[in-house]
């Protein structure tokens, strides 16, 4: 008799069935992605404050840094901003020696998980290489200043690792640490504000 296969499933709270190996765009939803999100802590949870800092309020952040370094951008690039991190709905958030360590599965199941998100919410499988180093480097410059605000490293450790910035344009950029359910809320909106447009 052959071996089961393991289940590769997740059931989310809207009822669907995501297929973690092979993800179609018809079992995603916002609702989901959003309240995932806002409970997956980043940094490991090991930030100052009464709450994690969420990957849903970090890219909350980087939305607001992509626009305000892209101010330009078609409304689709902020939604792809908003979605960077969007498959650690289901796969959480690893921290990048914990990624390493893993090896290339871990990047081969976002891949997959990331273009299957994009499609249900009309973008590209894969967003143009312009765009994609554009969102990165919002998302290195919000990483710089979560590591210095609330995740205990110095500017001087912080540049070592995520890079030297301009900070000009997020002077009024403070981290927030907020209920889950405040963000799950936030999140939900701006992505349905920007696929109205």
């Amino acid at each position: 008799m052959p071996k089961a296969q393991p289940r590769a499933w997740q059931r989310m709270l809207s009822g669907r069935r995501l297929d973690l190996l092979d993800p179609t765009p018809v079992d995603i939803e916002i609702e989901d992605i959003a309240h995932g999100l806002a409970f997956v802590a980043r940094w490991n949870g090991q930030t100052k404050g009464d709450f994690a800092y969420s990957v849903a309020e970090h890219s909350l952040l980087v939305t607001e840094i992509f626009r305000r370094q892209q101010p330009s951008a078609p409304v689709k690039w902020q939604l792809a901003a908003l979605l960077h991190d969007a498959p650690e709905y289901v796969i959480g958030d690893m921290i990048s020696p914990v990624k390493a360590a893993v090896g290339p599965g871990y990047g081969e199941l976002d891949d997959r998980l990331t273009a299957a998100i994009h499609l249900r919410f009309g973008l590209p499988a894969q967003i143009p290489a312009a765009v994609k180093k554009q969102i990165k480097k919002a998302d290195k410059l919000s990483a710089w200043l979560e590591a210095v605000q609330i995740a205990g490293f110095t500017q001087e450790e912080a540049d070592k690792f995520f890079g030297k910035h301009d900070l000009s344009l997020t002077k009024s950029l403070a981290i927030k640490l907020r209920a889950p359910l405040v963000v799950r809320e936030e999140f939900t909106v701006l992505c349905r504000s920007l696929l109205d447009v």
